[in-house]
């Protein structure tokens, strides 16, 4: 069993955390059953990326470490809080020679908010292909908000949560803006990465990707259409991703967005990751509420 990550327990406890394990760090209660705490992605709401990714850590401890997970699929029914501890339930629903399959329900105060299916594979070495990385600026060369501070650092300049952990580079509008379209597509680049370095674990590189996916996605798809900032609603519905190869969180991955539709309060977005070297290593598609009152 992987002991992701590292065989810590849970020590966010409602706080900020100071590291980006310490986001995904989850109790052990019981075979098969987890519990995390998570901070907030709206004022009292859990952030739906950090459930997401608790959820990949529980089905991951579950696997052995050689069979890394190569899909996600999930769906957000309610809103978590913030307040109070979420209790991750994991289902072995399949052991087979080249994959495995581990189903998640997350519940707080007895209802489910959140469902995932994790699929696992066995590696196998065959031919491939892939699209090319789009070209935009390297991440080095785009300014950095907060002049290289790390951690705490970055409390006086008012980060969030994500920005305690996270580095982000924000592809300049006059490069790839967000309410660029092309072909009636809006598109947004992101480079990101965790802000210290992570330990070797691939699980847990994995997860913080999962992480990492929820941040942007919903606001590729609403940004033609936004009018007041302050009077948006939007929160994700359901969430895919794919892993196609190894990569690392902790070094500059592109995130190269678009969102083909929007409507009925929906929007629908697709991201594609890549390395510092240009290399495809996953995929994600989301479609999210998005409502101006």
């Amino acid at each position: 069993m992987s002991e992701h990550p590292e065989g810590r327990t849970a020590r966010f406890n409602f706080g900020q955390a100071e590291s980006f394990v310490d986001l995904l760090s989850l109790d052990e209660i019981e075979q098969n059953i987890f519990r995390g705490t998570c901070h907030a992605g709206s004022p009292l709401r859990a952030f739906g990326g950090q459930v997401a990714a608790q959820a990949l850590v529980a089905a991951g401890r579950t696997v052995t470490a050689e069979r890394p997970v190569h899909s996600l699929h999930s769906y957000f029914l309610r809103p978590g809080r913030t307040t109070s501890p979420i209790i991750y339930l994991v289902d072995r629903v399949r052991d087979g020679r080249s994959f495995t399959t581990r189903r998640v329900t997350a519940v707080q105060h007895g209802e489910t908010i959140f469902t995932l299916s994790a699929s696992f594979k066995v590696p196998e070495t065959t031919t491939e292909h892939q699209r090319a990385m789009p070209d935009v600026p390297r991440p080095e060369d785009l300014p950095d908000p907060f002049g290289g501070r790390r951690g705490k650092e970055r409390e006086h300049y008012g980060a969030s949560q994500t920005r305690l952990v996270m580095d982000m580079r924000f592809v300049p509008q006059d490069r790839q803006p967000a309410t660029h379209l092309t072909d009636g597509v809006p598109h947004q680049r992101v480079w990101m990465k965790a802000a210290e370095q992570l330990p070797d674990d691939p699980l847990l590189h994995v997860c913080a990707m999962a992480y990492m996916s929820d941040l942007t996605l919903a606001g590729t798809a609403a940004a033609p259409h936004v009018t007041d900032p302050q009077n948006l609603q939007m929160a994700s519905l359901d969430h895919a991703m794919w892993f196609h190869r190894p990569f690392r969180a902790d070094e500059w991955l592109l995130f190269a967005q678009a969102s083909p539709t929007a409507q009925d309060a929906r929007g629908f977005a697709i991201g594609e990751f890549y390395d510092h070297e240009g290399v495809l290593v996953a995929h994600a598609v989301q479609e999210a509420v998005i409502r101006q009152h």
